[in-house]
């Protein structure tokens, strides 16, 4: 039995660009059935339609607990195994954690737990780090605290800026994240 993925994205989607291309290559472990987005301008949410991925959109809402309830609504409706935060920018509340709690791993551009938050890699640069990294983890209630399920280092360059440093890590994420979501997958139907 193949994992059921939904991914849920905020921006450009080359993470879940990843993930689909992976989960569609004969004999994969899993197959991501659904992206979801709080933004319907979301390019990601283009890469699924491309891919002939169904999607859904929860705009963000002042309630947050509202809001937290209707993305767990959605993403429920796609039977997920296992779901993935791929550059989704917002963090999801008590209702998601209950209902999807250790089956919610996440991506992040530096190695946790240094640098967490918004910013890892511009935090990174700043504190002249001479390598930096991703980090795929367990989503938990905290911001970036989860179980740290694998870290992949990059190193920083003299000549780096927030942007090149940035560039090679999303090369790594991309390429971890496939290897994680396949493990997980596998041991899911052993």
């Amino acid at each position: 039995m193949v994992c059921r993925v939904v991914v849920l994205v905020s921006g450009t989607g080359t993470l879940l660009q990843s993930l689909l291309e992976a989960g569609a290559e004969p004999g994969a472990e899993f197959l991501v059935v659904a992206v979801g987005s709080e933004r319907a301008d979301a390019f990601g949410l283009e890469r699924a339609k491309r891919a002939g991925v169904p999607s859904f959109v929860v705009p963000m809402l002042t309630d947050r607990a509202e809001w937290d309830r209707r993305l767990t609504a959605a993403t429920a409706e796609h039977h997920p195994d296992l779901i993935v935060s791929a550059g989704f920018m917002k963090l999801v509340g008590p209702a998601f954690l209950a209902r999807f709690g250790g089956r919610f791993i996440n991506s992040h551009p530096a190695l946790l737990p240094s640098f967490p938050g918004m910013h890892g890699v511009r935090d990174a640069l700043a504190a002249g780090v001479k390598v930096s990294g991703t980090t795929i983890f367990m989503v938990d209630e905290g911001v970036d605290t989860g179980r740290i399920l694998a870290q992949r280092a990059v190193d920083v360059r003299p000549d780096d800026t927030e942007a090149t440093l940035h560039e090679r890590i999303k090369v790594v994420e991309r390429e971890l994240l496939v290897q994680v979501v396949t493990e997980l997958a596998k041991e899911s139907h052993v």
